[in-house]
């Protein structure tokens, strides 16, 4: 296959595209520009197989494979249990029991939460988060402002504490636990994750990959057959699962979604993932994310031919 088939939808802003099909690499294509890791400004990239590059918020996709593995060895509690239990150093918040695992692994929990701001202000909750004195009190001790499980609010802090969930049962730090049981299998033998000034792996927003590393993931969900339930629908056919969203169209996909327009897609009935890293960083939601759908869409479009 050429790349004649993105070539219409290719955008200066991005800057890698990974395509397997059947389990093997089918397409890439690399771009150049500015870049950042977090708000480290990286200065002008030429970027191709071997670069790093933030996965921004597919990094929660990756936690929430992880916890499903933790899940599946018995090291965390199942989703149905109750939240406050697994954080008995709060007794000051045990009351809060109508909270459950289930309600941080799909972003319900009802508490007061607001990513709205930049990612460079306070203003935005996770960036709150990172500077407070302790992260997860932070989370927990928000105001109640919604029941549990009625409303979905995108949060950071939810994807934080199923993080916590995974090193309190498995005794590793997140980044240790993802090396053993994901990335060494994969064959992913760089990577970086940053922590926070605490010492805590920034588990929403932290990891970097490679495009080709990031393809390898979907490829794993793909190979060990992982179907996701939809519990959420966070828009008209478009549902939010364990830190991944679905959608029905043009064919039924699984994805993880990062500031910048940073995509993971994966399509069961195509047997394909798509892998997109992108430098759109911090604008509006449909601007970041439109250059990578498009590409996403010209290939769905060339493989239903």
């Amino acid at each position: 296959m050429t790349h004649d088939w993105t070539s219409d939808a290719w955008h200066p802003a991005l800057h890698g595209l990974v395509v397997r099909r059947g389990g093997e690499i089918i397409h890439e294509r690399y771009g150049e520009g500015e870049d950042f890791h977090l708000d480290q400004a990286l200065g002008h990239v030429t970027f191709g197989p071997e670069t790093l590059h933030d996965i921004r918020s597919v990094t929660k996709s990756v936690v929430g494979l992880l916890y499903g593995k933790a899940l599946g060895d018995g090291q965390v509690a199942a989703p149905e249990e109750p939240l406050m239990a697994q954080f008995p150093e709060y007794p000051e918040l045990a009351g809060r029991t109508e909270l459950t695992v289930e309600h941080a692994l799909t972003m319900t929990m009802g508490l007061l939460w607001d990513e709205s701001a930049p990612y460079t202000s306070t203003a935005n909750s996770e960036i709150a988060m990172e500077f407070a004195p302790d992260r997860f009190r932070f989370i927990l001790e928000q105001p109640q402002v919604e029941p549990p499980g009625r409303t979905w609010t995108y949060s950071s802090g939810a994807s934080a504490l199923v993080a916590r969930l995974i090193e309190k049962g498995t005794g590793l730090r997140l980044d240790d636990y993802a090396r053993k049981v994901l990335f060494e299998p994969l064959g992913i033998d760089r990577f970086e994750w940053s922590a926070g000034a605490d010492g805590v792996v920034r588990a929403a927003s932290g990891l970097r990959l490679t495009p080709r590393d990031l393809a390898k993931i979907g490829q794993y969900v793909l190979d060990q057959g992982i179907t996701m339930e939809p519990h959420f629908k966070i828009a008209d056919e478009f549902w939010y699962a364990h830190q991944w969203y679905l959608g029905p169209t043009p064919q039924p996909w699984m994805g993880g979604f990062g500031n910048g327009g940073q995509r993971l897609y994966v399509v069961p009935s195509l047997d394909l993932v798509v892998a997109v890293t992108a430098g759109l960083y911090n604008l509006p939601i449909e601007e970041q994310g439109a250059p990578s759908g498009k590409v996403v869409e010209a290939i769905l479009a060339a493989m239903a031919r």
